[in-house]
């Protein structure tokens, strides 16, 4: 219960040091900030380059057309939200454990939550993009996705009669151009920002059950040397033995360095309760089968993760039925219910 405890004053510390900051000076009562990025002051600065394109609320509604039609497909049959789905933190669906795309492609990873992509510095699991205006570009040219090119879909929205009026009334633009069709949807996707759990109303002061506290004490203990910080993520590379084979060899594709082979980001875990199933490649369906593994499965191979190779017996991180139980009640305090529900980003 000490470190319960310690966490806890940690955790208001963080309250309190970022109320003496905010992503912006105008929250004045009485403002409208619906379509205006407001740090929550428990979190860090943002990484997103808002002083290039700051959200307004034509270019938020722009992104979000774009987000649910499937003009962006090849075959028009396609969109960002077959993979993100709000209902699930914006992650793919229990139906969809890999992407599904054009005919019916399928690909080899699991697509992850778009929470809180403003404080990320690198996206997908191999951290192949570095600039959320980018990240579109991997789904829309990807040939089990999208499979099109941005030249033909720019091509596409100046043919669709109400794209050209849209686009003049977000950016102040005669033609539609690819960087700013990415800057619209930059400017949906920024703000998807998840921070309203019952574990973020902990970090204000409100209570927790005793197992939710006790679980919490078990997560910093044995999981947040990965899962750190408020974004639950250090966003590092790491290969937690999955296997010993990796015919996906993640980070290593993109830095081809052989001491990346079969490392993938560490993932965040807020709503990580509704976002199964579980790991790059959709191997787990539940919170209990990842906790079994890291318990009883983890494989050894040349780059498994040093820190899984602390136990005193075999790989892994010992844990009780009993400290499972309590990890997953604190697990699901990270579910941010208003987020789910938040008719911004609805398709309405």
């Amino acid at each position: 219960m000490k470190t319960a405890q310690k966490y806890a004053h940690l955790a208001l510390s963080w309250v309190c040091i970022g109320m003496l900051f905010s992503c912006h000076e105008d929250q004045d009562i009485g403002l409208d900030n619906t379509y205006q990025f407001i740090r929550p002051a428990h979190f860090p600065e943002p990484v997103y380059t808002f002083e290039n394109n700051p959200v307004t609320k034509k270019g938020f509604e722009l992104g979000k057309k774009l987000f649910f039609d499937p003009i962006l497909s090849r075959d028009g049959s396609v969109s960002c939200n077959n993979c993100h789905i709000q209902g699930t933190a914006f992650a793919d669906a229990q139906q969809h454990p890999l992407s599904v795309g054009v005919e019916d492609r399928r690909g080899t990873r699991n697509a992850p939550s778009l929470t809180n992509l403003a404080f990320m510095k690198e996206f997908f699991w191999d951290g192949g993009v570095t600039h959320l205006d980018f990240t579109p570009t991997n789904a829309i040219e990807s040939e089990v996705e999208m499979d099109e090119s941005l030249a033909n879909v720019v091509k596409k929205l100046k043919a669709e009669a109400a794209y050209p009026p849209l686009f003049k009334e977000a950016f102040d633009i005669e033609e539609i151009t690819s960087p700013y069709m990415l800057q619209a949807l930059s400017q949906y996707l920024a703000m998807m920002v998840s921070a309203d759990s019952k574990y973020d109303q902990y970090v204000k002061g409100e209570a927790f059950s005793k197992e939710e506290l006790e679980g919490l004490a078990l997560f910093e203990d044995k999981c947040s040397a990965c899962h750190a910080g408020v974004l639950f993520s250090d966003f590092t590379y790491r290969n937690n033995g999955l296997s010993d084979t990796f015919p996906d060899e993640g980070r290593a594709r993109i830095t081809e360095f052989a001491g990346d082979i079969g490392k993938f980001r560490v993932p965040s875990l807020r709503n990580v309760a509704l976002t199964a199933p579980y790991m790059h490649n959709a191997r787990f369906k539940t919170l209990q089968e990842v906790l079994d593994h890291y318990d009883t499965g983890v494989v050894d191979s040349p780059t498994l993760d040093p820190l899984l190779k602390k136990r005193e017996r075999g790989l892994g991180i010992a844990l009780s039925e009993d400290e499972k139980t309590k990890i997953i009640a604190f697990l699901h305090t990270l579910t941010d219910r208003t987020f789910i529900s938040d008719t911004r980003f609805m398709n309405r």
